[in-house]
């Protein structure tokens, strides 16, 4: 179910907006061609007839999920800007768009032109639900590197992963970006199941800092299995619709980007 994204990325390119350094998720391919989970929730609508358009079109893609054998949990659906275009939102993976009959959906982003910077539909209808997963977090679940001298302006979320270049780039301008009033607050997320051992020894550990300082450096990380949260934040990300690490978001839920320089992480939520 899979759709080209190829006319976006060159409008992306030329308009020079969008900037992306992250490592990609090994297996992204096999959660964008499979959509999986499977009972709805309505999201908020404003009147009762979009309340009841909300419910016919959530029967609809259920059925037609269904007859295609799709196993997918619809857990909010909200209108855009686009007419007879709605946001929904799944479980376990990106969120998709589809038509107000229910006849077609998208995969993709849906990008409004007109403006010097172009703008994706979806993106505060995602940042809104992200928000409430972020919120959600305990920071004893995390790895949480203070702004410098506790006194922090901002707070970023980034989900990271021991094994990626871009997060050990990242990693290694921790203190200039503490340095800048930025509280950092790290989400485990391995990128394949071969990574998931060590940043499950790296939330094991006592020192998880320093746990994770050497399995960036690529030594070896030892640890008692335990209860932890990796899995559960690995979840996390794929509702949110990250496919790659290090995946930056505000404490808003806005996605702010890959791998950036302090400086630019600074302008971003500064913006």
């Amino acid at each position: 179910m899979s759709f080209t994204r190829s006319q976006l990325v060159l409008a992306c390119t030329l308009a020079s907006t969008l900037l992306v350094s992250a490592c990609s998720k090994e297996n992204s391919a096999q959660k964008q061609d499979a959509l999986t989970a499977s009972a709805p929730a309505t999201g908020e609508a404003s009147t009762l007839n979009e309340r009841n358009a909300q419910q016919r079109l959530i029967s609809t893609l259920e059925k037609h999920f269904k007859t295609a054998n799709i196993n997918a949990k619809i857990v909010s659906i909200k209108k855009t800007e686009v007419p007879n275009l709605f946001w929904v939102s799944l479980e376990g993976m990106g969120s998709v768009y589809a038509t107000s009959d229910g006849q077609y959906i998208i995969q993709g982003d849906v990008i409004r032109l007109g403006d010097k910077q172009l703008k994706n539909v979806s993106e505060s209808l995602q940042a809104t639900e992200n928000k409430k997963h972020l919120a959600a977090l305990k920071t004893e679940d995390l790895i949480v590197y203070p702004a410098k001298d506790g006194k922090a302006k901002h707070v970023i979320y980034v989900f990271t992963d021991s094994s990626c270049p871009y997060c050990h780039k990242l990693h290694e301008h921790l203190a200039e970006i503490n340095a800048k009033g930025i509280e950092v607050r790290y989400i485990a997320w391995p990128r394949g199941e071969q990574f998931m051992p060590t940043m499950e020894a790296i939330w094991c550990s006592e020192d998880r800092k320093s746990a994770f300082d050497q399995a960036a450096q690529g030594l070896p990380v030892a640890a008692a299995a335990c209860k932890n949260p990796v899995r559960d934040q690995y979840q996390l990300g794929l509702n949110m619709g990250v496919n790659g690490t290090p995946a930056i978001y505000n404490v808003d839920g806005e996605y702010l980007g890959g791998y950036m320089t302090p400086d630019e992480i600074t302008k971003r939520l500064e913006k």
